[in-house]
């Protein structure tokens, strides 16, 4: 382990003549996640996510109790009368990491670029019709519908800006192993398994508190788990690491051996059914299945308490949560309606359910699940359980290929909007099936008459108002049951005991400016 962690930083050394692994307060940071490139164009993963948050800004931010704070934006946007047009003031003082001034005509070029070549791009350009200067230090959105979630979008990190001079030669194609921002650190060397990030003492706002992340990439859970336990990384962050890991990691910091951070928690994991062929184009074999799940059993017996159970689609600390959407664990109901559509009397449904063979804790899972089926309504119901890599799985996902699939989603920025739009949403229905959109690529086909139109206005009103559609709409989607949420996941971190206990921002971010050696471990 030590010569694996050993060898990572030396490929940095090597490069750039560097001082030894922990030159100062300098703190390593360890994850699963490879980076591969730091461009905000091409950002789509949470450990691409993770970095930028360091080394940009975005224009809003949400705080770890869910406010909208300004960042580069210097007061909230302001709406024209019809809802369609949205002037943002923007900070002055504020400098790029090459030296270069931030101002209206930088962000203008950093959203523009976005537009055209993000690989998330369509967030934006789906709402926006356009960008422009308004001023020195303004710019105006001109949106192609009102939209009140607007200063959550905007608080995306993969829409934070970069110096037109670092990037114009890359106007029109990725930059990936630089990133020239106005975050409060600069990048001072990336490959794929390491990053170094050094304060920017032109920084704007508030200094880090320490003097500098290393970012380290260990594709091992258990090679993480060893690290952090014998001191050679100080911070280690939960994403990719084994459940039982996990729960290890927690009793230390319970026993006092490390510190403890979590975030909140805005991933979740469900199973999308497959709705528009049999068997699960009947709906009261849809209704069954949900009343076929024991989600206390399966986190229990699968995260180890650690994933609480989800009966709803909206992570519960959004506006329109309804934790009791989807009907709760019911075999006596789920075997009426098996009954009611043929089954029980000695005749079995078997229904293939596909899990991603590269999640240890999707197949343990779904073995879970078909496991408290056979115990309980085996008579009636057989759960055929395969394993499929996920890209492959991702890619036949779409195509209608899988009946029943596991897997999990976190909103890009945390909204009701970034849940249910990606699910539900539908550019071509006919009638209860949707035959292009976004609820045809997540896997489920669904649709229903109005639905569409539903998603729209929730996204056009706020307050009380929007609560209730929302739930309203996940009520109407629970009775039809494209999709079966499983349970709900939140972002951990883990420290050593010399090292201030992790924080996390209100998207989910681990707080890298705010890590700190304490003063007793230098004594």
């Amino acid at each position: 382990m030590a010569r694996l962690l050993a060898g990572l930083l030396a490929l940095g050394c090597l490069s750039t003549a560097c001082a030894p692994p922990h030159p100062g307060s300098s703190l390593i940071v360890a994850s699963k996640a490879r980076i591969d490139s730091l461009d905000p164009v091409q950002a789509s993963r949470s450990g691409q996510m993770q970095v930028l948050s360091a080394l940009g800004d975005p224009l809003y931010a949400i705080t770890a109790a869910g406010t909208i704070e300004p960042r580069l934006a210097s007061g909230p946007p302001v709406l024209s009368a019809e809802g369609l047009r949205a002037r943002i003031p923007l900070r002055k003082g504020v400098q790029f990491h090459d030296g270069t001034p931030f101002d209206a005509a930088a962000m203008v070029f950093s959203l523009q670029r976005f537009m055209a070549i993000g690989t998330l791009g369509y967030q934006f350009s789906d709402r926006v019709k356009a960008v422009r200067a308004t001023g020195n230090h303004e710019i105006e959105l001109e949106l192609k519908a009102p939209f009140s979630p607007l200063p959550r979008l905007l608080s995306a990190i993969f829409l934070t800006p970069v110096s037109p001079t670092a990037y114009r030669s890359h106007a029109d194609k990725p930059l990936n192993d630089r990133f020239v921002g106005t975050g409060p650190y600069s990048l001072s060397f990336f490959n794929g398994q390491q990053q170094r990030l050094t304060p920017f003492p032109g920084y704007w706002g508030a200094r880090p508190a320490n003097g500098g992340i290393v970012l380290v990439t260990l594709s091992n859970s258990t090679a993480l788990l060893g690290a952090l336990r014998s001191g050679e990384v100080d911070v280690l962050l939960a994403s990719g690491l084994e459940i039982d890991h996990q729960q290890a990691l927690h009793r230390d910091a319970a026993a006092g051996r490390l510190r403890e951070g979590s975030g909140p928690a805005l991933s979740i994991g469900f199973f999308s059914l497959l709705t528009d062929q049999p068997p699960l184009n009947n709906i009261a074999l849809r209704q069954a299945l949900a009343r076929s799940l024991d989600r206390a059993t399966i986190t229990e017996r699968v995260s180890l308490g650690m994933r609480p159970p989800l009966r709803q689609l909206i992570p519960p600390s959004l506006p329109g949560s309804d934790p009791e959407a989807w009907p709760a664990y019911d075999p006596a109901a789920a075997r009426a309606l098996y009954r009611q559509a043929g089954y029980c009397n000695g005749k079995v449904l078997g229904l293939p359910l596909t899990f991603r063979s590269d999640i240890p804790s999707d197949r343990l899972l779904a073995l879970t699940w078909q496991a408290q089926v056979r115990r309980d309504l085996g008579d009636c119901l057989e759960l055929q359980v395969s394993g499929m890599e996920s890209t492959t799985a991702y890619d036949q996902l779409g195509k209608g290929a899988l009946t029943l699939f596991f897997y999990d989603w976190i909103g890009d920025y945390p909204d009701p909007e970034n849940f249910l739009a990606p699910l539900l949403g539908c550019e071509k229905a006919e009638g209860d099936r949707c035959a292009k959109g976004n609820s045809a690529l997540s896997g489920s086909f669904w649709s229903a008459p109005g639905l569409d139109a539903e998603l729209l206005r929730s996204s056009r009103i706020d307050g009380p108002e929007r609560a209730r559609l929302l739930r309203a709409i996940q009520r109407r989607t629970a009775a039809a049951v494209p999709y079966l949420p499983v349970w709900l996941m939140a972002e951990q971190a883990w420290s050593g005991r010399q090292i201030s206990a992790p924080q996390f921002d209100g998207s989910g971010r681990l707080r890298l400016d705010q890590l700190r050696r304490l003063p007793e471990a230098r004594r």
